[in-house]
This record gives C-alpha cells, sequence and structure tokens, in this order.
C-alpha cells in the first residue's frame, strides 16, 4: 500500500494509550488465510464497513470483512463519539450555491437521516454504547462568534445567551451558545463492536490482520490479495475513509485528505470539581472556532476533550501535539489545571475536496464502489454511508442526495497534497482569534 503519512502515522504510536481499549476487549477476529469466494469483498472494517456489511447480511449476502489492522483500531475505535448532525465542511449558503436549493434540503435530511440509523441500529440489536447527551450545544468562543450564532441560529434548535450558560452547567468562559437537539454521544468501540457481533451472527465473515495488497479483475468480479489469503467477489466496497491508500484502488489516490485529530481523557472528577468549574452537564459540546475543540462529561465522570491541529506525524510530532491538547484544556476550564490526564491518543479523519463526504461507484470500474470523507463525524455518517453503499452492491436505489453522490475531485499537488494544510490552518487559526 501507498500511504500518504509516514510509517509511524499507521503503526501503533498515535494510538497508544486510547481510552476506549480500556472500556470493552477487542473481538477476536480471524487472520484471511487461503482462498474464500464471497459476494461482496469490504475493504476496511470499521463504521462504513461493518455498516455495509450488517446491511448486506440481512439480506443474505455472502460476505467478507478485510480489515488491515485489529477491530477498531482505526477512526471508528478512537473518534470522540459524537453522533451528531455533520459530514460535511460547507455552510449551507455554500451548498445551495453549487448543488441547488432542493440538493441541500436533501442533504441536511440525509444528517438527520444519519443520527436516528445509528439510534435505530443501537435500539435494534441492543447495543450498550454509553450513550447519553440529548443533542449538540456549540459554544461562542467570541463575542463575535456569538453574534454569528444568533444569526444564523434555526429555530428548531435553543439559543442561549451568556447568561443562560451558568444555569444549565456550562461553565468555561464561553460568550453563549446553541443547542441542536438532535444527536447523542456513545463509546464508540462498543458501538462498532455491536455491530460487528450483529453482522457475525448473520453470516458476515470478519477478517482482522488481513490488509489488502492488490485488487485484480476477473471477467466473474475481482481477485483481491491479502498477505496469507486470497478473496474472490463480484464486487467490493472500499471503506478505508482516512486510513486509504493511494493505490488500493488507484482511482483512491488524491481524492482523500487526512487529518490528524487529538483527544485527551481525564480521571473522574470529583461533584466538587464539577462544581468548581461549573460544568456540571453531560451535553456533548464544540467551540466556534474553525480549528475546534471538542468535549463533554462521559457518565464515569471522567472528562473527553479533543481537537484539531496536529500537521506532522512522527513520535516527537506527536508528543507536541499532546501537550498542545493538554495546554488548551488546562486553558479552557483552568479549574481542572490539577487533574491527571489518563489517557490520549490521536486518529485521522477524512476530507476531500469537495469538502462532502462521497458514496457511490468508482468510475469505470462496474462493482467497485467507495465510500469516504466524513470530515470528523464518521459515527453518524459513515453509517449511513456504509449502508447506502450495501443497497448500491444489492443493485437497489441508494436514495443519496446530490452533494454525497457528486463523486470527489482529486486534491492539487497529489502526493505532496499535504503542503496546502499548513497555510489552511494558518488561515483558519487567525480566523479564530
Amino acid at each position: 500500500m501507498k500511504r500518504l503519512f509516514p510509517d509511524y502515522t499507521y503503526g501503533p504510536g498515535p494510538r497508544t494509550n486510547c481510552w476506549w481499549d480500556e472500556t470493552i476487549a477487542s473481538p477476536d477476529w480471524p487472520v484471511m488465510q487461503g482462498d474464500l469466494s464471497v459476494d461482496v469483498a469490504i475493504v476496511g472494517g470499521g463504521f462504513t464497513g461493518i455498516s455495509a456489511a450488517l446491511q448486506l447480511s440481512e439480506a443474505g449476502v455472502a460476505v467478507a470483512v478485510l480489515e488491515a489492522e485489529t477491530p477498531g483500531w482505526g477512526a471508528s475505535g478512537r473518534n470522540g463519539g459524537f453522533c451528531c448532525l455533520g459530514g460535511s465542511k460547507l455552510s449551507p449558503g455554500v451548498m445551495t450555491r453549487q448543488f441547488g436549493e432542493a440538493a441541500a434540503r436533501d442533504y441536511a435530511q440525509a444528517e438527520e437521516d444519519a443520527v436516528r440509523l445509528v439510534s435505530d441500529l443501537l435500539g435494534t440489536h441492543k447495543i450498550d454504547a454509553d450513550v447519553h447527551s440529548k443533542g449538540e450545544t456549540q459554544l461562542a468562543h467570541t463575542a463575535r462568534a456569538m453574534e454569528k450564532l444568533r444569526r444564523t441560529a434555526d429555530a428548531s434548535g435553543t439559543l442561549h445567551e451568556p447568561g443562560d450558560l451558568p444555569g444549565l452547567g456550562f461553565g468555561g468562559g464561553f460568550h453563549g451558545g446553541y443547542t441542536n437537539p438532535l444527536g447523542f454521544a456513545v463509546n464508540p468501540r462498543k458501538y462498532l463492536f455491536g455491530l460487528a457481533e450483529a453482522a457475525r451472527s448473520r453470516g458476515a465473515k470478519l477478517f482482522q490482520n488481513s490488509a489488502v495488497e492488490t485488487i485484480g479483475y476477473t471477467k466473474s468480479g475481482f481477485d483481491i490479495q491479502t498477505r496469507l489469503g486470497r478473496v474472490k467477489a463480484a464486487k467490493v466496497l472500499i471503506c478505508t475513509n482516512g486510513y486509504s491508500s493511494e493505490d488500493v484502488p488507484r482511482w483512491m489516490s488524491g481524492r482523500y485528505m487526512p487529518a490528524q485529530s487529538t483527544v485527551l481523557v481525564t480521571r473522574p472528577l470529583s461533584d466538587s470539581e464539577l462544581q468548581a468549574q461549573g460544568w456540571t452537564t453531560d451535553q456533548m459540546s464544540y467551540d466556534t472556532r474553525n480549528l475546534l475543540h471538542y468535549f463533554r462529561l462521559m457518565p464515569d465522570g471522567r472528562f473527553l476533550f479533543g481537537m484539531r491541529g496536529g500537521l506532522r506525524s512522527s513520535p516527537r510530532a506527536e508528543a507536541a501535539i499532546r501537550r498542545k491538547a493538554v495546554q488548551d484544556f488546562r486553558q479552557m476550564f483552568p479549574h481542572w489545571a490539577g487533574v491527571e490526564v489518563t489517557n490520549m491518543w490521536s486518529g485521522m479523519v477524512c476530507l476531500s475536496r469537495n469538502l462532502t463526504p462521497y458514496a457511490g461507484p468508482i468510475a469505470g470500474q462496474p462493482g467497485l464502489f467507495a465510500g469516504f470523507a466524513y470530515h470528523g463525524n464518521g459515527v453518524a455518517m459513515g453509517t449511513y454511508c456504509g449502508r447506502a453503499l450495501a443497497r448500491m452492491a444489492l443493485g437497489q436505489e441508494a436514495g443519496l442526495p446530490g452533494p454525497i453522490a457528486h463523486p470527489p475531485g482529486r486534491i492539487p499537488f497529489g502526493r505532496w497534497r499535504r503542503v496546502l494544510m499548513p497555510p489552511a490552518y494558518a488561515v483558519m487559526a487567525l480566523a479564530d482569534m
């Protein structure tokens, strides 16, 4: 495989000490060895791939999931666990100008449907994923940001003026906020493994440590080579998102941009510590910065805090971004400056040139499909796109809105496209001041 970042990125270093690993044991999927023939092969065992596998197995389709690492190793097992609206970085106005009013409206509906899909799956399959939070709250980090929230607040949610926040349990010097009632928080690893068990119990074959090395084409479909095995499939779904390869398949080259996100978790906070900071809500929240911070109090009293911003990947760079995450956490929540941070890790979100997700066929290669680029909102949108890919593999109408069905263009500079990120982040950081 040809990856965009250094080998360190795809090794154990960035995810070392991930809190979610301590909350549930990883299922012991077998390694793919020998020969196997299935109707559909899925490359990647995260939210997208497992959602697709569940949908296909429920339809009686023979399906195999090929995960390069261990279950939950990638973004689906190390994200912040926010199941919320999102998936695109386009504002509603820009989306309307690019795709038209009807398509923008359909996309907004798709985001809502994605959150409800996760909720339905949790209930249907009786997955205990530590669900909490009634919607999601965006908190203004400046008075100017609050003015924008006042202008853009939707009537379906609730606007919070600065004086409202203490009574709602939001203590952190914010300038107001806005709560969207749709969304909730989960333990992403418990959710993923619950979906995987549901798929496995319905006949899906799930493999770990089975990285796909090549995808060949035959008269009857595809010939997929892993290190120790070979899979023949009529159709293939590429579900690798921020951990994609430039050559599996080659169509992916230049069409995705991984970007780092770093998360920390504290020890459980006491009631007196919560009162001192004034943060007593379990509402999942994020601030109005472009390079945002996201945070929530979890059911066991631990506080989760995450941020964007890491541009390099190496042991030294990882140590630096972890220091920055702790620094930002303690600046934003000064009454917890002495609280121990017990766990910290990093992972990759995925962007596209279009700034919208994609789920659909790979041009010129019948039977090959891909889903990726959730822009940091993979819990809901990855699940949704996985279901859509399964429907495509079944020959059904996926019902996707135009912005998701529109194939992403190639990002300039090809394998060197990471050079675009530092100036983009610099501009966003200036805008956040």
